[in-house]
């Protein structure tokens, strides 16, 4: 096989991010990243009797848990029909006769939609980044920007997913309602049967593997990235009596990340060479 060509998947990229610009997507989400963050900073005290912007941890805090619900159905939502529905389209084949390979093809693709997708990610949550930034203190900034781009990583995951759930679909009903379980299982079924095999059993069966399981979960490593180093916060979770500091590593779970946009994508390539 032969070497990629940089130029041809760049040329797909950049088309697929400015079909993304022109058909407002990319400004449609990132105003609702933009509104549900700035609302989510300044009213997240409310049950306590407070409205305000608080301070930067407690509002990393409530973000977590919007993006682990949202950028995650907006990233499949994106890309389960990068393949199967060009191939419905039979603009497929059109794309297959130019000298690109399918693996350049699936590249370009892949990253002219991440692209759009971390575009709409940091500006959004940038939006409120920076009033939370200006009112706080300056070491703030570093923690916001870590979890903008760990929000980016955590899209990127489950983009690759949905391409790789694009590729092996018949149909684009069948890719639809695989993205659907996709993030049913990941950001909702998953804990849950972690957390009722450890009731059932009483902690005999998982308890020691639990937090390398954690790890099999983009959505956990994502929660544990952002969390894990804010004291109060990862006290609050539960974290410091199930997770080992060894395993906290940014560096450790950046790359855990990292191997969960990459693996999804090689099979997605494996299978689209076939």
């Amino acid at each position: 096989m032969t070497g990629l060509q940089f130029k041809p998947i760049a040329v797909l990229a950049g088309k697929e991010l400015r079909d993304c610009i022109r058909n407002r997507w990319v400004l449609a989400v990132t105003v609702i990243f933009a509104a549900f963050a700035l609302v989510i900073a300044y009213f997240g005290a409310a049950q306590q009797g407070a409205v305000g912007f608080r301070g930067i941890e407690a509002t990393i805090a409530s973000l977590v848990s919007l993006v682990i619900y949202l950028v995650p159905l907006i990233a499949l939502i994106l890309g389960f029909d990068t393949v199967v529905g060009e191939r419905e389209r039979g603009s497929l084949d059109l794309l297959l006769s130019m000298p690109l390979t399918r693996v350049e093809l699936l590249l370009g693709k892949f990253l002219g939609l991440s692209a759009a997708l971390a575009c709409s990610t940091l500006i959004g949550f940038g939006v409120a980044g920076v009033v939370l930034v200006l009112s706080g203190p300056a070491g703030a900034f570093y923690h916001y920007l870590g979890f903008m781009i760990s929000s980016v990583l955590l899209g990127m995951a489950f983009l690759s997913l949905s391409v790789m759930v694009s590729v092996f679909a018949t149909d684009r009903g069948h890719a639809s309602g695989a993205a659907i379980a996709v993030w049913f299982f990941f950001v909702l079924v998953y804990d849950l049967l972690l957390l009722g095999g450890l009731v059932v059993t009483g902690g005999a069966v998982g308890g020691d593997a639990l937090p390398y399981l954690l790890l099999l979960n983009p959505a956990d490593v994502f929660r544990i990235l952002n969390i894990f180093g804010m004291d109060d916060v990862r006290t609050l979770y539960g974290l410091t009596s199930i997770f080992p500091d060894r395993l906290a590593s940014p560096a450790l779970l950046s790359t855990v990340m990292l191997g969960w946009i990459v693996a999804p994508l090689a099979l997605a390539s494996w299978r689209f060479r076939k």
